[in-house]
């Protein structure tokens, strides 16, 4: 059981327990308990993980509810995502992890009504070919209203230039400017991109949010050859899968299932700072509650899992690591997302298919990309009835050229509702007015994406093999697997996996005995 000593003054003032002390030197002992810093996904999975092994789990949240942006909200009296909305299915993480909580059932694919590019020339069907909008054939006709001839004919270049051309790089936009031209690059990739990564290609690591696609140029001789294989392997209509219901049921299921094995949660529970007791190499997270009078407590125990933001996970460990090996980790962009419930029969005709993602070249339109989720979603369409439809525009776009959409995200609620209506109104081609608004909502997630730069990957593998002389010790979360639960969850599973509970303990060490 975890001790929890109310207002200590310091963590060296916690000594083993009376009586536990183990006999002779280099003695191996199974770690009994676990605590788990953060209450987002991938900390929730962790401690799934752990309990699943056998041990007790403390999971530590500053916030007042768990799941981080996998969440929900009631708008025109429907509950709906207020986050993450879908899971990628490039793998089977996800899906085998619904599958264990017994909500195989509601698994549902999206409508294949495809999706739609706001350029500064217009709107225009997304080209059903490639990844991230790097297009697999720069000569297919469909690609004619996003790129001009002379676009065209320099995108075609890629099937002709050596394979090794771009192939140094690890930015997505360096790379696709030296295959495929400015162009595609602008037209094709940096829409897709800011509404998914919430960043321009320039500013992420392509091996990061593009697994595989470096390797495929020269497997395959080009990028857009390389680009048409990976799409091959998650053909349209199969990429993202979703819940009925939402899948903010999948925190919900996680909670659950926590609460079910005995787990303790500590939601509003702020973490300070970790230590470890040199003497029997247990872990002592200090801990402030959120509100009140901010009572301090301690928790002890032999595992500790930090499932937190970069930043935090950076600060929490400082004196852990090496400073040359810690990365240097920015906090995430900002990003808001308004929801609109509208009474429009027009927008049954799904103008612009299941959504919109919109380039930063687009001057009357500040929204980065807009969701049609009644057209998307079968079953929100039948909660939502006939002819009224939901729509969520997403702000906050990082173009790494300082325009962060800082004047959208400083608005107001209601005033970021009224721009979102103005944002729609063009996106979509249709007159919508105040009056058929029948809810609305804005939702703000502050650090939600993680940013991955170029590089990124290579200094998240040195930060975790500095981790790995630390006994009992694993760092997870989005900013070190990557965006998107498809990323994070199996690399949770498989570090969680990889934890050796039958450590060696410090000579003469010693195990908590109980709760303090």
């Amino acid at each position: 059981m975890t001790q929890d000593a109310e207002n200590p003054t310091s963590v060296a003032t916690l000594k083993p327990a009376e009586g536990a002390r183990e006999q002779g030197q280099g003695a191996r002992r199974r770690a009994r308990n676990a605590v788990v810093i953060g209450g987002g996904i991938s900390g929730l999975v962790a401690a799934r993980d752990l309990a699943e092994r056998g041990l007790r789990v403390v999971l530590t949240e500053a916030k007042d509810h768990f799941g981080g942006s996998v969440g929900a909200h009631r708008v025109g009296g429907m509950i709906l995502d207020s986050g993450a909305e879908s899971f990628a299915t490039r793998n089977p993480a996800v899906s085998e992890l619904i599958d264990e909580l017994g909500l195989g059932g509601s698994k549902v694919a999206p409508a294949r009504a495809g999706s739609w590019l706001h350029l500064p020339s217009g709107p225009l069907r997304m080209p059903s070919s490639g990844i991230l909008g790097i297009p697999a054939n720069p000569r297919d006709p469909e690609l004619g209203a996003a790129l001009s001839p002379a676009g065209r004919r320099r995108a075609a270049l890629d099937r002709i230039i050596p394979s090794s051309t771009g192939f140094n790089t690890r930015s997505l936009g360096a790379l696709v400017r030296a295959r495929m031209g400015r162009q595609v690059l602008e037209n094709l990739v940096a829409p897709v991109t800011m509404g998914i990564h919430s960043s321009h290609p320039d500013q992420l690591d392509v091996d990061v949010v593009a697994p595989g696609l470096r390797a495929g140029i020269r497997q395959y001789g080009s990028l857009g050859a390389a680009a048409a294989v990976l799409r091959a392997q998650a053909p349209a209509g199969t990429q993202v899968g979703g819940l009925v219901g939402g899948m903010n049921q999948l925190s919900e299921a996680l909670v659950s299932d926590l609460e079910r094995r005995g787990a303790r949660l500590l939601p509003d529970s702020e973490v300070i700072a970790v230590d470890r007791d040199e003497t029997d190499g247990r872990w002592m997270v200090i801990r402030r509650q959120v509100g009140g009078a901010g009572k301090r407590s301690v928790i002890s125990a032999d595992v500790l899992v930090i499932a937190t933001d970069g930043p935090t996970a950076v600060r929490l460990l400082g004196s852990r690591v090496p400073a040359e090996r810690l990365p240097q980790v920015r906090p995430g962009q900002e990003i808001a997302l308004a929801t609109l419930v509208l009474d429009e029969p027009r927008l049954s005709e799904a103008p612009r298919g299941t959504g919109v993602l919109v380039s930063e070249k687009v001057r009357e339109v500040r929204a980065k990309a807009l969701t049609h989720a009644t057209v998307k979603w079968e079953w929100i369409a039948e909660r939502a009835g006939p002819d009224r439809h939901v729509l969520r525009l997403s702000y906050g776009r990082d173009s790494g050229a300082g325009d962060q959409g800082v004047a959208e995200l400083s608005l107001p609620d209601e005033q970021l509702i009224t721009l979102a209506l103005h944002d729609a109104e063009r996106i979509m081609g249709l007159r919508l007015d105040r009056d058929q608004l029948v809810g609305a909502d804005v939702v703000r997630w502050r650090a939600a994406m993680p940013r991955i730069p170029e590089g990124h990957a290579d200094k998240v593998r040195t930060f975790r093999s500095s981790l790995a002389g630390v006994d009992r010790l694993a760092v997870v979360g989005a900013w070190v697997s990557g965006t998107g639960l498809a990323s994070l969850v199996p690399d949770t599973r498989r570090v969680i996996a990889g934890l050796d509970l039958e450590a060696k303990a410090p000579p003469g060490g010693a195990e908590a005995a109980g709760e303090g």
